[in-house]
């Protein structure tokens, strides 16, 4: 263990440490024959770094004061010698300074950190999450998320509600999750949270969120046939497979929009969604539709992605244009979950299982113990997604 009188006379003329045989950065500790655990980390660079080194509660812990040149080694001593007395008198100092900084944690940096903290996060999810913290909270943006209160959320929720109340519902669903982040991480010396209780719980205490319908629209039976042919007067072939895709499968629109050739077994007539919302892999089989649908795709494709974007590289992304375009030529109203809605009626219409229907949506069956004994492979989900499709190509094909 190196040790010298720590000055600015030896710092001054302290050899630098020489870098790694890789040409990585090395370092080299020296502690003050004085003042027993205050020393100076000098790196390769040229940096050097004051710190104290002490047991606090069991454990050795170095704190660091700061770098010589921004503050001269006679201050530095002078905070190792209070930081030691603190802990001399059973306080942790470095536990102080981390509680200091998680009081004054805004909530953009709090979203940062959730960010970090959850990796599962889907696009789609962030990009709802930024849309809502800047549209909704971007003047509390630089606020400490300690200082954000109750009734501050409150009146923001009535505000927002006057003209948007599923949007002012939404972003409050946003603040909640992340003062719940905040509450499980950012605390005090003792380990307490800041944040003894959500704040924006109040709207539930007072029964303040706005009453949402959840939306029931689907294309009706009557109405399949011109939605379909519809779909022929697209001005690419792209847009029209996909909506159809979403038709005859009941898939999400980010996981049929991304699906890769790769994800597309024309031998074994299966398609394999591998980023779904539970994260769970889903298989399907494929119909005879569908394989015809693949099989022509594949034969003029260039492109790693079964549908992709006329304007990049990358898989086609919202199809907003032909949505509108067949609305207008058909006069039906949808959106593109409205077709997941539609593969569920029509499959619920023809008394398929509710555990195939569950594998064919890839929801799960959770707290249902007779779930667990069931072997759900694809093979068996061939039978219902065939009835499915018979039944919409029935609609399509039929006269009348």
């Amino acid at each position: 263990m190196a040790k010298m009188k720590i000055s600015k006379s030896t710092l001054d003329r302290v050899a630098l440490p020489i870098k790694k045989p890789d040409g990585a950065a090395n370092q080299q500790l020296y502690w003050d024959i004085a003042l027993p655990r205050f020393g100076v980390r000098v790196g390769s660079g040229g940096t050097k770094t004051f710190m104290v080194e002490k047991r606090v509660n069991g454990r050795t812990q170095r704190m660091t004061i700061g770098r010589f040149g921004e503050i001269t080694a006679e201050q530095a001593r002078t905070a190792a010698t209070k930081l030691l007395g603190d802990v001399a008198q059973g306080k942790d100092p470095i536990a102080e300074r981390r509680a200091k900084s998680a009081r004054s944690i805004t909530l953009e940096q709090t979203w940062d950190a959730y960010q970090q903290s959850r990796k599962d996060l889907k696009p789609g999810t962030i990009n709802n999450y930024n849309k809502c913290i800047d549209g909704c909270f971007g003047d509390w943006k630089s606020k400490r998320i300690v200082d954000i209160n109750k009734d501050m959320i409150e009146a923001r929720h009535v505000d927002i509600g006057r003209r948007a109340p599923h949007r002012a519902n939404n972003a409050m669903r946003v603040l909640r999750a992340l003062f719940n982040h905040a509450m499980h991480t950012y605390e005090d010396s003792e380990g307490n949270s800041y944040i003894a209780a959500n704040p924006v719980a109040r709207l539930s205490q007072n029964r303040s969120w706005y009453p949402t319908k959840r939306r029931q629209t689907l294309l009706r039976p009557h109405e399949i046939k011109a939605w379909y042919f519809a779909t022929d007067s697209l001005s690419t072939t792209t847009t029209r497979d996909l909506l159809r895709l979403l038709l005859f499968t009941g898939l999400r629109k980010t996981e049929a929009a991304t699906l890769q050739w790769q994800d597309i077994d024309l031998k074994a007539r299966t398609l394999t969604v591998k980023d779904t919302k539970n994260h769970d892999p889903h298989t399907l089989p494929l119909t005879d539709y569908l394989f015809d649908l693949f099989s022509t795709r594949s034969t003029m494709s260039d492109s790693p992605w079964v549908f992709p974007s006329p304007r990049h590289d990358g898989p086609l992304t919202e199809p907003r244009t032909a949505v509108n375009k067949v609305i207008e030529l058909s006069g039906i109203s949808f959106t593109l979950h409205d077709l997941r809605r539609t593969f569920i009626t029509v499959a619920e219409s023809l008394d398929i299982s509710a555990y195939a229907l569950k594998r064919l949506v890839n929801h799960r069956m959770t707290n249902d113990v007779t779930a667990g004994y069931i072997i759900s492979d694809t093979e068996r989900l061939r039978a219902p997604m065939n009835r499915i499709s018979a039944y919409l190509l029935e609609q399509i094909f039929h006269d009348g």
